[in-house]
């Protein structure tokens, strides 16, 4: 059962990177992020509303409002990152964000065991690679591997802090909501800025566009929030070092998924340098 929800866990976190990158190459990832979010956030408040979750209210859910000024800015960069660098690159280096949660152990006074030094040193080693750093053709641009660092940065601190924001399954249902609340603030506020700026924020085809990619938009949140919850329940089920190592490979699907839909064709030092940056996080999860 734990297997099979860290399985599916993998699934949804990939297939909405894909879909989230592909939506980015056509509308401003800004739209992207604050539409997709707020059709996650109207789902989410059904659910608490059903659940009786606001009677997990507390001071712990200042951990969410935390996780959801981090979330906009990780998610932005990672769209803009997936719409301007291939996806079978982008993907597996975000999946680095569990350097995170072991940054976090090492400054508590934890010492990595050898899997997760090996990890670490394997994990840096993809990043590097994954850059394309080849004599001849045009590598993956830095400025995509920066936002992807950062992006993973992001992501990492938002599963620390939601981890800490919820404790039962209904108190995790009003985290998450709280979550999206800030997503939408902070990516509005984003939003809004660069309209002010003159960036537009519907792209050439407007709202019907946007309309249009509604399905697309709801999909992107949506899998998002369910990956998450299927996550939490499998930890809760099962081991959680085999939870966490299964759920690990979503880059391998945005990279098939990318590869069978873009058909993306990656360089060898890439996509070695890809294969790397999950081994290497996996090992990392395992240790």
């Amino acid at each position: 059962m734990s297997a099979a929800l860290a399985l599916a866990t993998s699934l949804l976190w990939g297939l909405a990177d894909f879909g989230g990158g592909l939506l980015t190459r056509r509308i401003p990832a800004a739209t992207v992020v604050v539409v997709s979010q707020a059709l996650a956030m109207a789902v989410l408040g059904a659910i608490v509303i059903a659940t009786g979750g606001w009677s997990e209210w507390g001071p712990q859910l200042w951990f969410a409002v935390a996780a959801g000024v981090v979330g906009p800015i990780a998610m932005f960069s990672f769209y803009r990152a997936l719409a301007q660098g291939p996806m079978g690159v982008v993907s597996p280096l975000a999946s680095l964000a569990v350097l995170v949660p072991v940054g976090a152990g090492l400054a508590l006074g934890e010492r990595p065991g050898w899997l997760q030094a090996a990890g670490l040193v394997v994990a840096l080693s993809g990043v590097v690679m994954a850059g394309g750093p080849e004599l001849r053709g045009a590598p993956v641009q830095r400025q995509t591997v920066l936002l992807t660092l950062v992006a993973a940065f992001g992501f990492g601190a938002v599963l620390a802090l939601i981890e800490h924001a919820s404790a039962t399954m209904t108190a995790l249902f009003l985290a998450l909501f709280v979550q999206r609340v800030c997503n939408v603030a902070v990516g509005g506020a984003a939003l809004l800025a660069q309209t002010r700026r003159g960036v537009p924020a519907l792209p050439g085809g407007g709202r019907p566009m946007v309309f249009a990619a509604l399905p697309a938009l709801a999909f992107v949140g949506l899998a998002d929030v369910a990956a998450n919850g299927t996550y939490m329940v499998a930890t809760q089920t099962g081991p959680v070092t085999v939870a966490a190592v299964l759920a690990s490979l979503y880059p391998l699907v945005t990279a098939l998924a990318a590869r069978g839909v873009l058909r993306e064709q990656l360089r060898t030092v890439q996509a070695t340098g890809a294969v790397l940056a999950l081994a290497g996080t996996v090992l990392l999860a395992t240790g």
